[in-house]
C-alpha cells in the first residue's frame, strides 16, 4: 500500500499520537540572487506574491479530513485546520493548538480542554469548543465521518462544550493518548450542511473555511492544490503568500523541474532515489536533505481477507496461510542487498515494525529468532510445508499447479520495481514464480483482497498507536462491500489483547514494553515483513528559501512532518530580515508556485480507499 506516512486508508482506527522526542532544525543557507527567469518565476507569482511550490509524487485521495488518509492529504489538512494539540518541533512533546490547556480527572475518565479565544475561522467567525464537540460527536455517530479517524473516538462516551472555551470529553476507560488526538477540528456552521460524509470530498467550493496557517484556495485533480496564507492565524502569518503542491507522476521530471527552478522543493515518492539524490549533490543553488526516516518499507502477505461478519473475500494464494511458507519467503529476501543495491545506503536494514528513529518503541528480534537471509533454510521450510519441486524445478501447490505469487507494486515507486526484480530472482531459485502487478492505483485490488503479497509502508508518528491499530480485528471492514481501517486484514486475538493494554497504560516505560510485545507478535505471525527503514531524502533550492524548519532538529525531515512547522516557518530567500515566526532552526528550501499539482488517480472515490505507506502520515 502507499506510504502513508504514518497515516493510511482507514476508517475507524484509533490514531493516538505520542509525545516522543523529535525536534526542528533550522539551517540557514546563503542567499543567492540568480538571474534565471525560471527561478524568478518559482520565487514569485506574476502579481508579486511569494509562492512556495512543492513537487510531490502522490495524488490527493480526498480533501475531506473525515476521509483522507494519504500523507499528502493529511499534511494539507494540518495546514488548513487546527487540532486540539500540536507537537513541539524541537522535542515532539504536546503543545498548545486550538486548546491552550488540558487536564484529566483523578480517574482519568474525564478530560477538560481550555479552548483558545484567539482562533478565528477564515470567514471571520470565532472557533469555539462547540466546533470541537461537534467534530467529535459527528465522528461518533456517523460511520462516514469516522472513515479516517474514527479510532480516536472509539473509546469516547460523551463530548460536550459547556462554554465557548471549555470542551469536556468523557471516556469509557482511560486512554493514554488524550494529549495527542490527531483529528482536524472543523467549523460546525459549515460542515453541518453536509448530508453524506462518505461521499463529500470538500473539493468543489473555494476558498474552504479553515483556521490553520493556510486556507485552501484551489484544487485540480491530478494537477495541483493551492493554499493561501492565513493572515489572521493566531500563531502568526506564514511568510509565503501562497503554497502550492504540484503532482508529478514521473519523479525524474520533478527533479528536472527543480533544476530549472520551476519548483523549489522535491519530496519524492516518498523520497528521492539514490541516483536522483546523487545527481543533485553539488548542483548550484540546490541542497539535498538526507535524514533518518519515520517510515518502514515492508512486504505484506494476504492473510485471507475477511470482514467482521466472518465473510471471506478476495483470492489470496492459500499456501500463504501457512506460517512456514511466509517465513520461508522472508528467509529468501536479502535485506542487506536491498539496502546496498536498491537504497544505496540511504536506509537501515528492517527488523521490527517501528523504525529506530523512535527509540522508545523500537524492537528487533534476538539473534536466534531473526529471520536472516538463508535460502537453504527457506527451501527446507517449503519442503516441510509440503510445497515441493516438480520435475521442472517448480514448487507446486496443493492443487498440483506451479506456484506463482502476484505482488502488488506502486507504479510510481522505483524502489518497488527494483526490489520486485530481486524477488523474481531470489524466489525463482526456490522454484516460486513472481508476477509484479505495478499499478497507479493499488487501492482497488488491495481492498478487494485480490493479491498475494504487496509492497507496504507507513510513516510512523511519535506515538505509534495508529499504525498499531490498523492490524486489529476491529479495523476489519464490517462487510466485504465496506471499507475498514485495516492495513492488511490481520486479525489476531493475542495482538488485540496487547493493543487494548497499551491503549490504557499511562506509564511510558510499561506502555513501550507492551508495544514491543505487539511488534514481536507481528514478526512471528509473518504477515508484515519489514525490509528497510528508508531515509527521508528530499531536495530544495537555496536561492528561493532563506530558512525552513526541519523536524526533528537533528537530522530532521521537511516534508510530511507531524505538524505544519516546515511550510508555516519557511522564509523566502529575498525577504531580508529574520524568520521571527520560526519555531526552531531552519533549513533553506525552495519555493515555487502556491499550488500543489497532483497527477495520477485524481478522481475521489468515496467508496473504498487505500493509502500506502508513503501515503499515510
Amino acid at each position: 500500500m502507499g506510504t502513508n506516512d504514518q497515516k493510511r486508508s482507514l476508517p475507524h482506527g484509533l490514531r493516538l499520537v505520542a509525545l516522543a522526542g523529535a525536534a526542528a532544525l533550522t539551517l540557514t543557507a546563503g542567499l543567492a540572487t540568480p538571474l534565471d527567469p525560471a527561478s524568478q518565476q518559482a520565487r514569485a507569482a506574476d502579481d508579486g506574491k511569494k509562492v512556495l511550490t512543492v513537487a510531490v509524487a502522490q495524488s490527493v485521495d480526498s480533501l475531506s479530513p473525515f476521509l483522507a488518509v494519504r500523507l499528502l492529504s493529511t499534511s494539507i489538512h494540518r495546514l488548513m485546520y487546527e487540532y486540539l494539540t500540536n507537537y513541539d518541533p524541537k522535542d515532539n512533546h504536546a503543545i498548545a493548538g486550538l486548546a491552550t490547556k488540558w487536564e484529566p480527572s483523578p480517574d482519568k475518565l474525564t478530560w477538560t480542554y481550555t479552548i483558545r479565544d484567539t482562533s478565528k475561522w477564515s470567514d471571520g467567525q470565532r472557533a469555539t469548543a462547540e466546533d470541537a464537540a461537534w467534530t467529535f460527536n459527528k465522528m461518533m455517530t456517523d460511520t462516514g465521518a469516522a472513515t479516517a479517524n474514527g479510532s480516536y473516538v472509539g473509546n469516547f462516551r460523551k463530548v460536550t462544550a459547556p462554554s465557548p472555551t471549555k470542551l469536556v470529553i468523557e471516556l469509557k476507560k482511560p486512554q493514554a493518548t488524550m494529549a495527542a488526538l490527531d483529528v482536524p477540528i472543523v467549523p460546525k456552521h459549515v460542515w453541518e450542511k453536509v448530508s453524506d460524509f462518505s461521499e463529500f470530498n470538500n473539493d468543489k467550493s473555494f476558498p474552504v473555511v479553515g483556521n490553520g496557517p493556510f486556507v485552501l484556495s484551489g484544487y485540480k485533480a491530478d494537477s495541483y492544490v493551492r493554499l493561501k496564507a492565513n493572515k489572521d492565524f493566531w500563531r502568526g502569518s506564514p511568510k509565503f503568500d501562497e503554497l502550492v503542491f504540484r503532482y508529478y507522476k514521473d519523479q525524474d521530471a520533478a527533479v528536472s523541474a527543480l533544476r530549472k527552478g520551476e519548483v523549489s522543493f522535491v519530496a519524492g515518492s516518498p523520497s528521492l532515489t539514490p541516483a536522483q539524490a546523487e545527481s543533485l549533490k553539488g548542483a548550484d543553488d540546490i541542497q539535498v536533505n538526507d535524514a533518518p526516516g519515520r517510515r518502514f518499507y515492508a512486504l505484506a502477505t494476504n492473510p485471507g481477507a475477511k470482514a467482521k461478519n466472518g465473510k471471506k473475500f478476495g483470492d489470496g494464494h492459500p499456501s500463504l496461510l501457512d506460517q512456514r511458507v511466509r517465513n520461508a519467503l522472508f528467509r529468501a529476501v536479502d535485506r542487506e542487498a536491498i539496502i546496498d543495491k536498491v537504497f544505496r545506503g540511504h536506509a537501515v536494514e528492517g527488523e521490527g515494525y517501528i523504525p529506530p528513529r523512535f527509540q522508545d518503541y523500537f524492537w528487533k528480534p534476538s539473534a536466534d529468532r531473526k529471520l536472516s537471509y538463508d535460502p537453504a533454510e527457506a527451501a527446507r521450510l517449503l519442503d516441510q510445508a509440503g510445497y515441493k519441486k516438480n520435475g521442472d524445478g517448480k514448487r507446486v501447490g496443493k492443487d498440483g499447479k506451479p506456484i506463482t505469487y502476484r505482488v502488488l507494486c506502486h507504479a510510481t515507486d522505483p524502489n518497488d520495481k527494483a526490489v520486485g526484480k530481486y524477488l523474481q530472482e531470489w524466489w525463482g531459485e526456490l522454484g516460486i514464480g513472481v508476477r509484479l502487478n505495478c499499478l497507479d492505483n493499488v487501492t482497488d485490488p488491495w481492498l478487494a483482497g485480490k493479491y498475494d503479497l504487496a509492497f507496504d509502508g507507513w510513516s510512523v508518528n511519535p506515538d505509534p498507536d495508529f499504525v498499531l491499530s490498523i492490524h486489529t480485528c476491529g479495523a476489519l471492514p464490517a462487510t466485504p462491500e465496506e471499507t475498514g481501517a485495516t492495513d492488511n486484514f490481520i486479525c489476531d486475538k493475542k495482538y488485540d489483547e496487547l493493543y487494548a493494554r497499551q491503549l490504557t497504560e499511562y506509564d511510558p516505560a510499561k506502555r513501550a514494553d507492551i508495544v514491543k510485545q505487539m511488534e514481536s507478535r507481528l514478526y512471528d505471525l509473518g504477515y508484515m515483513n519489514v525490509m528497510a527503514y528508508p531515509n527521508a531524502v528530499e531536495a530544495f533550492r537555496t536561492d528561493q528559501i532563506k530558512s525552513i524548519t526541519t523536524m526533528p532538529a537533528k537530522a530532521g525531515n521537511i516534508y510530511g512532518q507531524d505538524g505544519y512547522w516546515s511550510w508555516w516557518s519557511a522564509v523566502p530567500a529575498d525577504s531580508g530580515g529574520s524568520s521571527d515566526n520560526a519555531a526552531s532552526t531552519t533549513v533553506v528550501v525552495g519555493i515555487v508556485a502556491g499550488v500543489v499539482i497532483l497527477g495520477g488517480l485524481g478522481v475521489f472515490a468515496a467508496m473504498r480507499r487505500r493509502a500506502t505507506a508513503e501515503e499515510r502520515e
